[in-house]
């Protein structure tokens, strides 16, 4: 079954040079795009799933803070800021 999906003729042009330069058409643009983009529940799994490894495999002693900091370094990097460096040692209190 087929959809018409109404876009401006911006964005209709945009997904044609794009579909063109793929050497594909529309249709298997959008339909790539839509097999290729995570739902916001899948991007919780996948963390989920990363976090569990994380903990099992590399950083057992891993907790909440340390997963903070790192996502405050990755705002960094996306907003082009210099991120805290990862290499220092967080102070633990006994």
């Amino acid at each position: 079954m087929d959809t018409t999906i109404k876009v401006d003729a911006e964005v209709r042009d945009r997904l044609t040079v794009l579909a063109r330069e793929r050497g594909i058409s529309m249709r298997d643009l959008v339909a790539e795009f839509a097999r290729a983009t995570p739902t916001r529940e899948e991007l919780r799994e996948r963390a989920a799933r990363a976090e569990a490894y994380l903990r099992s495999r590399l950083a057992p002693q891993l907790d909440d803070e340390d997963l903070a900091r790192a996502e405050g370094v990755w705002a960094a990097i996306e907003s082009g800021d210099a991120p805290e460096s990862l290499a220092e040692p967080r102070r633990r209190v006994a």
